[in-house]
Order: C-alpha cells, then sequence, then structure tokens
C-alpha cells in the first residue's frame, strides 16, 4: 500500500477502503508519510468529500491513535458536551454541575482559548488554586466523587487530530465538513463518554456562518457517533450575538456562578438549560421535559451551585470566590464605551466583540500568550435594546488604557442600528438526533 496511490484513489472520487484510512492516520502520526502527502489527502478530501462510512472510519483511525480515556465504570451515566465555539459561551461550567447534580457524571477535557473564542480550562484558572492538569488516577477518582471533572485537553488523546489541524490551518483545507466532524468527534469518543451533547453554533460568531453548513456539520457527527455504538444529539444554537453579557475568563466565571445563584437569567439561562436537559434526558432515559423541570429545581434549590462549589474545592480552586465575587482579581482600568448612533440595535457581529475583548488582554492571537484573566467586557446593550447616542453600552476591563482605543474602535464597527426595533432571534433552531 503507498500513500500516493491513496491520494490518486481520492483525488479522482473514488471510496477509501477503512484500511486505506487507517493506514495513512497511523503513517502520518508515526511522521512515515510526509506532511505534503496528508496536506494533499486533505485537499483531495475538501474538493470531493467522503461517505459516512468514510467519515466514520477516519474518525476511528484519528481516535485510536492515541489514548482512549475508559469511563465504563460509570455505565450510561458519563455524558460529555462539546460546543464549536463561540464569544461568551461559558455554557459547561454551568451544565457541568447540574447533570452531576441530577445523576450524570461530566468527567471532560477542554481547551484555552484562541482567537476570538475563549477556553473553558482559561476561564476556570481565573479562579485562584484551581487545577486543570490532573493525573489520570485524579480525574477518575474526583469523577466518581464529585460527578464532575474538567481539565486540559491530554496531549496523548487524539495526537493525529492535532497534528492533521496544524496542517489544515496552513493548508487553506479548514473548511471541510468531513474533516471538522471527524477532528471535533475523534476528540470526544476518545475522551470516553457514553452520551454526547453536540451544541453547534451558527452566526456571525461561530465557525460555521450559515445554516445550511451548520446542520450538515450537526448531522454529520450525529451519525459518527451513533455510528461507534454512542448516543448522541445536536443543538443548533444562535451565535449571532454573544452569549450572556460577560465576555473574558473572570467575567465569565462570574455570570455562570450567577446563572446557578439564580441572579442570572436571558439567553444564558435558556441556552444552558437546554443542553443540560438534553444531557439529563439521555442519561437517565427520561422525556426531555420532565428532565428540564429536574434541571430548573436544581438551579431553583441551589443544588446546582452547591456542586459547582464541591468541584472548584475539589480542583483545588477557593471556592469562596463563587460567593463573593469581589475575591476575583480587579482590572486596574474600567472604561465605558459610548454608544455613536442612536435608535435599536439592530445587528452585532460578535466575531468583533470577540476581537475586542482579546485586544484588551482576555484572549490570544496565538497558542502560549499570556492572557489578563480580569480582562473582558461587559456587555450593557445588545440586539433589540433602544440607545441614546453617547449612552453607555459596554464596559471594558483591562490592564491599561493604552489597549482601549483600538479596542472600542472594533466594538463600535460591531453595531448597526435601526429606527424600529428588530424581530426577536431564536435562540435554539433545532435538535437533530
Amino acid at each position: 500500500m503507498r500513500a500516493v496511490d491513496i491520494i490518486q484513489k481520492k483525488k479522482e472520487g473514488g471510496e477509501l477502503t477503512a484500511d486505506e484510512i487507517k493506514f495513512f492516520i497511523e503513517g502520518f502520526t508515526a511522521g512515515e508519510i510526509p506532511e505534503y502527502q496528508m496536506s494533499a489527502l486533505a485537499m483531495a478530501i475538501c474538493f470531493v468529500g467522503m461517505t459516512d462510512r468514510e467519515v466514520a472510519d477516519l474518525t476511528d483511525a484519528m481516535m485510536r491513535s492515541g489514548d482512549v480515556l475508559d469511563l465504563s465504570a460509570f455505565g450510561d451515566k458519563s455524558v460529555d458536551k462539546h460546543s464549536t465555539g463561540g464569544v461568551g459561551d461559558k455554557t459547561s461550567l454551568v451544565i457541568a454541575p447540574i447533570v452531576a447534580t441530577l445523576g450524570g457524571v461530566v468527567a471532560k477535557m477542554s481547551g484555552r482559548g484562541l482567537g476570538h473564542t475563549g477556553g473553558t480550562v482559561d476561564k476556570l484558572e481565573s479562579i485562584a488554586g484551581f487545577k486543570t492538569a490532573l493525573s489520570g488516577d485524579e480525574f477518575m477518582a474526583q469523577a466518581k466523587k464529585v460527578g464532575v471533572v474538567i481539565t486540559g485537553q491530554s496531549g496523548t488523546l487524539a495526537p493525529a487530530d492535532k497534528k492533521l489541524y496544524a496542517l489544515r490551518d496552513v493548508t487553506s483545507t479548514i473548511d471541510s465538513i468531513p474533516l471538522i466532524a471527524s477532528s471535533i468527534m475523534s476528540k470526544k469518543l476518545a475522551a470516553g463518554s457514553h452520551s454526547i451533547v453536540l451544541d453547534v453554533k451558527v452566526g456571525s460568531g461561530a465557525f460555521m456562518k450559515y445554516m445550511e453548513s451548520a446542520k450538515a456539520l450537526a448531522e454529520e457527527m450525529v451519525k459518527i457517533g451513533k455510528s461507534c455504538g454512542r448516543r448522541v444529539r445536536a443543538l443548533i444554537t444562535n451565535m449571532d450575538v454573544p452569549l450572556g453579557r460577560a465576555v473574558g475568563n473572570s467575567l465569565e466565571v462570574i455570570e455562570a456562578a450567577g446563572v446557578l445563584k439564580g441572579e442570572v437569567g436571558g439567553d444564558l439561562k435558556e441556552v444552558c438549560v437546554a443542553l443540560a436537559s438534553n444531557m439529563v434526558s439521555m442519561v437517565n432515559l427520561i422525556p426531555y421535559e420532565e428532565a428540564m423541570a429536574r434541571v430548573l429545581d436544581a438551579i431553583d434549590s441551589g443544588r446546582a451551585f452547591d456542586k459547582m462549589k464541591e468541584w472548584v474545592a475539589a480542583q483545588g480552586g477557593d471556592a469562596s470566590y463563587l460567593d463573593d465575587f469581589d475575591l476575583f482579581p480587579k482590572a486596574k482600568v474600567v472604561y465605558e464605551l459610548k454608544s455613536d448612533g442612536a435608535g435599536y440595535i439592530s445587528k452585532i457581529d460578535a466575531e468583533k466583540i470577540g476581537v475586542a475583548s482579546s485586544l484588551l488582554g482576555a484572549g490570544r492571537t496565538k497558542a502560549g500568550d499570556p492572557i489578563d484573566y480580569s480582562a473582558g467586557i461587559e456587555i450593557l446593550a445588545k440586539t433589540g435594546d433602544r440607545v441614546a447616542r453617547g449612552e453607555t453600552i459596554a464596559r471594558f476591563h483591562t490592564s491599561s488604557e493604552a489597549l482601549v482605543a483600538a479596542a472600542a474602535e472594533k466594538y463600535l464597527s460591531a453595531l448597526s442600528y435601526s429606527e424600529s426595533a428588530p424581530e426577536p432571534e431564536k435562540l435554539i433552531y433545532c435538535t437533530v438526533e
């Protein structure tokens, strides 16, 4: 078997066998197949696509390229959630303790932020003492005792995907549904959970800008998961507006805790309740409506917030931060951004809001860059709100006044105004099963 023959076959529209895919991925991971041949195959896949069976085999090969977590000790109770990324997306912080309160085991590995989207690991590290690097034994012990553990992603989890993604990023082969789906699902399957809920975001602040591509991705990932014996559902959710009113690490932790304390509602709570209800429904094999009732009770009773504090303390974090938000480090500069327009905010380019937050110090432009945990944005006016010219529409948190001007320019360019109120947008478009 030769790599060049496999590239030629795919280039001509042929369907690769499971053995051919396995040969290519194993050879690439081991360094026996060079990057230029992997790049050629990825480009061929971009042009001619893959069948559902090929995508499943590609996912399986990448999943098996490294360690696969064994969560079988938790039976059908292990459940994971994956978001395709967005601005202000702190849903994992809210739903993990809810689901753990209601019988699920959420043992997940999460990433760091890059570009305009934030990372769950960075948000958690804004809590003093919180450990995101745990040994395998510590990871499993906490999952068993607390029901929730979130750590940084292991370098030995789906290493083929890590190598392939780095190539795709520099060879213009990112926008391929088979490659995106296999990338996400290889990591989710390697993480070992029996049930998976996917939050596929669509809109200006998401990787998928249009509904057609978001739905195609959701359908492909659900097929992959089911072919591998997992329970999988996907929700397609709105990312044309930042989720919630906080963007930035410690600000998002505060807002997430606020949901569980009953102090924050709106779009963030609605999306979190929907995701958590799907997870609870799957692990307990109960109707969605019953699961939602349990989720709302877990929030209203305070049990989910208590579980959040238990989880944070178990990973070495100072849980008192969640009771007293003043303990979080405060930004040196707090700047009130004034509106340069008047009327109803008719549209927000969520990606630009994410970029503005990064410019204030809350994000990275490349892996390994330091971040300011206290930096970020409080969004005071969102789509549908009526504002006057000169009214405060956002509050910037940053370490230096020198960072404000560029962030302000980016933020203001994200807003559009109209004389009439826009039609309310749906938050959750549909569910794919």
